[in-house]
């Protein structure tokens, strides 16, 4: 007998908001977000998930929605979930919870997606003081590929995941997470170095009743008033999974998630239709609303089988990712090398966020050559399915970092040839990313040797 047609477990209404929908969504991390529910192993079930604004970003012709937006409310999440065994036993902490992802894609009639860069006062990015504007590119789905009229002459096939899956931590889990890092946010400008090299900021985003929602909690009770003052933000990954933006978690990938909680409380979210390594403009994938069916196993006592702490508790823990067979084939590439050396000549010591900053800017200059605008490709190179790697890392005193680019994807030869770059009416790329003014009175990185 065929199996069942995938039951959905989590519906989306794109009509609604993420606060009116009929399983209220939550943008935070903590045990005691209820579950809205279960479901047991062996089952494929179907989970709908908002883009990770709720909708924030419009497909229009302004970037003003990407320069203003409030980023207290991210990111949306459908669940949590709560998962059983067969004999409706839940996961229980140091369990490993195998979610395998089934299908996956853009949910019916919101086939569209969208990449930026945020404001440098609000957000910023990897590259936010070269790049300090509000911008936006609008991408449209055409099956398994993608296109965009503000970066025309490419195309390709996107290699769609989710940005963020997860279980739910513990309380002394979530204690860890945030005491760790209201140091950083604290102590980082003047302890950390790479903060002259890096400029995103906030450093870390803690805890904050702004913009928070806790699913079913009732906002404005003594209970969502204690929860919201210690739930923790989703946007870095951490020890239960979360946002890890792992661009190869597609169709017949597993992820093997710790269970910190009773029922393990899987949440997702944060859906992207492609993405490049990294995910250098912060808002970088082409982000869009979608949908997961998954699969789930209970791996009883996996935590202590199968992963093993670094650090000094046995919370201090890290998901497997298995990748499974689906992705896009590419034969030829053109890969850009950066070491760790700064913008200024600063020698860094086997760094290897500048080393891949470095290997970035070289390509956005590169490519900045055959017609593009430096946003344009920033924007692409964010979102295209490009490879980065650390690529050395023992040399000292330079780590190396590449990044490697399908020449496929565009419409014309981009390699190095005997004579110079050629420049033609049909290289002049227009209209350009929709952008906005920066209005902050911080300094833009420039590149000295640029100017000569």
């Amino acid at each position: 007998m065929a199996p069942p047609t995938p039951r959905l477990v989590v519906p989306i209404d794109l009509k609604k908001k993420p606060w009116e929908q009929d399983l209220l969504l939550h943008n935070r991390w903590h045990p005691e977000i209820p579950s809205v529910a279960d479901v047991k192993v062996g089952e494929v079930f179907r989970v709908e998930m908002v883009d990770w604004t709720g909708g924030i970003i419009k497909d229009d012709d302004s970037a003003t929605d990407v320069k203003f937006i409030d980023l207290s409310t991210v990111h949306y999440l459908s669940g949590p979930i709560r998962v059983l065994d067969k004999d409706g036993i839940h996961a229980k902490p140091g369990d490993l919870l195998a979610v395998e992802i089934c299908n996956l894609g853009p949910l019916p009639g919101d086939e569209w997606g969208y990449t930026a860069t945020f404001d440098r006062e609000n957000g910023g990015g990897f590259l936010t003081d070269h790049f300090p504007c509000a911008t936006k590119a609008i991408w449209y789905f055409e099956g398994i590929y993608a296109y965009s009229p503000h970066i025309p002459g490419v195309r390709f096939p996107g290699l769609t995941h989710p940005g963020i899956i997860g279980t739910a931590p513990s309380m002394e889990l979530l204690n860890i997470w945030n005491e760790r890092e209201r140091e950083v946010e604290e102590n980082g400008h003047k302890s950390l170095k790479l903060c002259e090299v890096l400029h995103s900021r906030p450093l870390a985003n803690l805890p904050s009743t702004k913009g928070c929602h806790l699913g079913k909690i009732k906002k404005g009770t003594a209970e969502w008033d204690k929860i919201a003052k210690e739930a923790a933000r989703t946007i870095p990954g951490r020890e239960n999974g979360g946002n890890c933006d792992i661009k190869n978690l597609s169709r017949g990938s597993k992820i093997y998630l710790p269970v910190f909680v009773e029922g393990a409380n899987l949440s997702t979210g944060d859906m992207h239709f492609s993405q490049g390594d990294g995910e250098v403009s912060f808002c970088g994938a082409i982000e869009m609303s979608g949908f997961l069916e998954l699969k789930c196993e209970i791996i009883r006592g996996g935590m202590k089988e199968y992963l093993t702490p670094m650090g000094p508790t046995p919370l201090h823990v890290n998901p497997i990712f298995e990748i499974g067979p689906v992705e896009p084939r590419f034969s030829e590439w053109l890969v850009f090398e950066g070491i760790s050396v700064d913008e200024s000549g600063k020698q860094h010591f086997l760094d290897a966020s500048v080393a891949y900053k470095r290997a970035v800017l070289n390509a956005i200059d590169y490519l900045s050559k055959f017609g593009y605008s430096k946003e344009q490709i920033y924007l692409l190179l964010s979102c295209c399915p490009c490879e980065g790697r650390i690529s050395g890392i023992v040399d000292s005193p330079n780590a190396v970092a590449t990044l490697a680019i399908p020449t496929a994807i565009f419409d014309q030869d981009i390699r190095p040839k005997t004579g110079k770059v050629p420049v033609g009416p049909r290289l002049v790329r227009k209209p350009d990313v929709l952008r906005c003014t920066y209005d902050g009175n911080l300094p833009t990185t420039k590149n000295p040797a640029a100017l000569m």
